[in-house]
């Protein structure tokens, strides 16, 4: 990925969190994933076909869903269910607002979300995968992308 594609990969993810709760979401420098990475509670995964291929994913911790899912629904506690399917639309929105900068043969599989922390995720991500931290509400949370 370059630089400008970066940058407007931050945009929209910054976009996408101010559009569902009119808070902006803060990233932090991307850097380039260790073997070492973890993840939080909650990541769904989604593969890239078309233009690019690879992957991304997207992690997060419970009360990083629970809030975001208050913003989304109003009030109430999410259940497990719930704060799984929160995953994986949250990563299927990102990955799908990606068309953006890549185009509309972009193409993204459905999500997988996987609960529990999962290291050194390999999945269809083609290296080098960036990983951009971001932090909302205080929360944070971290998006993966390896595209070729």
């Amino acid at each position: 990925m370059t630089e400008a594609e970066l940058k407007t990969l931050i945009r929209v993810v910054t976009d996408y969190f101010y559009s569902i709760s009119s808070d902006p979401a803060r990233m932090s420098l991307p850097y380039i994933k260790r073997g070492d990475d973890n993840t939080f509670e909650y990541t769904g995964i989604i593969g890239i076909s078309g233009s690019r291929r690879g992957g991304v994913y997207y992690t997060a911790g419970k009360e990083l869903l629970r809030e975001f899912g208050k913003c989304i629904l109003g009030e109430g506690e999410l259940d497990e269910e719930s704060l799984v399917d929160l995953a994986g639309e949250m990563t299927n929105t990102i990955a799908g607002n990606m068309r953006e900068i890549f185009g509309s043969s972009f193409l993204i599989s459905v999500p997988i979300v996987m609960k529990g922390s999962v290291n050194n995720i390999s999945m269809r991500l083609k290296p080098p995968v960036f990983i951009i931290p971001i932090e909302w509400k205080g929360y944070p949370s971290h998006l993966a992308v390896g595209l070729e």
